[in-house]
């Protein structure tokens, strides 16, 4: 089993996260403020769906690495770079703070 990454969200946060995704019909599994591989496969299916990642197609396998950050990154409307940094983080943590299920 792959580590949680919350990237920075806290367990509401985290759960409103995995609400959001579920009701746009990717299901992240369990809604329990864990992001683990499960959560971060919706994420990734959703990036794909609309279009978010930059190079191409995303691959579904639960990872957050470069190219999941670079997938959120553009679809928060951050600068692109491929790192969790505190924009980044910031802009989930925003975005998790005003949407909930």
């Amino acid at each position: 089993m792959l580590a949680v990454n919350n990237l920075g969200l806290t367990t509401t946060q985290a759960k409103h996260w995995q609400c959001w995704l579920s009701g746009w019909g990717f299901d992240p599994g369990t809604i329990d403020g864990q992001l683990g591989t499960g959560s971060w496969k919706a994420a990734q299916r959703f990036f794909n769906y609309y279009g978010e990642y930059v190079d191409g197609r995303l691959v579904v396998d639960g990872i957050v690495g470069t190219g999941t950050i670079k997938a959120l990154q553009n679809w928060l409307d951050v600068g692109i770079d491929g790192v969790a940094g505190a924009q980044t983080r910031a802009a989930f943590a925003n975005f998790n703070n005003t949407n909930y299920c």
